[in-house]
């Protein structure tokens, strides 16, 4: 029953990968709980299955720390395409995505972003590009955004995103009722036309190192915000991501992908 796993990150958010073309892997919400457990199981932000595809080179699933399975993640993207190699395109809940893995870093083509209220999805009609919604404890310079990149994110920015207490904000967003999927929360500062300082309270794990579709979704909200120029440097506390989207086209991430060591789990003994 024991199944090899590789431990990757992106910019300090961790992933368990396992590759299950050939063989299959069962998961639960009880045994990917387990899994990233850091105190009892090998411990991560987001369980990652590499599974076949009927309509692409490879499928990604990917399930948070608390059992949840979501649509996108941009960091474990550059991971899948790292381990595949070359420019594969990869199926995901969220979408179909494209990569480009090479010598210092993986490009992945996250697709077109989404604005609808009902893409998100908020629980009824709202102003997507400026939400007259605020909560305690963040003071955004401007009304918050709302966009969908394969999965939901809301981005305020505020003066010092360093200030904001993001324990205490980000769950009271994540969980508001006008998010009916939960939301990924943003908190971003603006720094010049091309760099952005960004945190990131991601639905079902917490605050992380780095978000991939966090750092899309920030990007592209100041961009149309006309905050931004159309390629910025998202700076968030694992390092920087390169982001890129013209209005009407699809958003390129550029960023590492890094192996830290493989290993193998018992499954049985983990959900036990």
């Amino acid at each position: 029953m024991r199944r090899r796993f590789h431990k990757m990150h992106g910019l300090g958010n961790d992933f368990v990968v396992i590759d299950a073309r050939v063989e299959p892997f069962a998961v639960s919400a009880t045994l990917a709980r387990a899994i990233a457990d850091r105190r009892t199981g090998i411990g991560c932000d987001q369980l990652i299955l590499i599974e076949p595809s009927a309509v692409a080179d490879v499928r990604m699933r990917i399930f948070n720390r608390d059992g949840g399975e979501v649509g996108a993640c941009g960091n474990a993207a550059r991971c899948v395409a790292s381990l595949v190699g070359g420019a594969p395109a990869i199926e995901t809940g969220g979408g179909m995505i494209r990569a480009d893995a090479h010598d210092g870093g993986v490009r992945v083509d996250m697709g077109m972003p989404r604005f609808g209220w009902d893409e998100v999805p908020l629980a009824y009609p709202l102003d997507t590009a400026a939400l007259p919604l605020g909560w305690d404890g963040v003071a955004p310079v401007r009304a918050p955004i709302a966009l969908n990149v394969g999965n939901p994110h809301l981005v305020l920015f505020v003066d010092d995103a360093d200030a904001v207490d993001l324990a205490a904000v980000g769950p009271a967003i994540e969980q508001d009722s006008v998010f009916p999927e939960r939301v990924n929360v943003g908190i971003a500062t603006v720094e010049t036309r091309d760099r952005i300082r960004l945190r990131v309270w991601e639905r079902g794990a917490g605050a992380t190192r780095a978000c991939g579709t966090g750092a899309c979704a920030a990007a592209v909200a100041a961009i149309r915000a006309g905050l931004a120029d159309e390629e910025v440097c998202v700076r968030l506390p694992g390092g920087a991501l390169t982001i890129g989207w013209t209005p009407g086209g699809t958003i390129a991430m550029t960023g590492p992908a890094t192996l830290v060591f493989d290993g193998e789990l018992d499954p049985e003994l983990l959900a036990a």
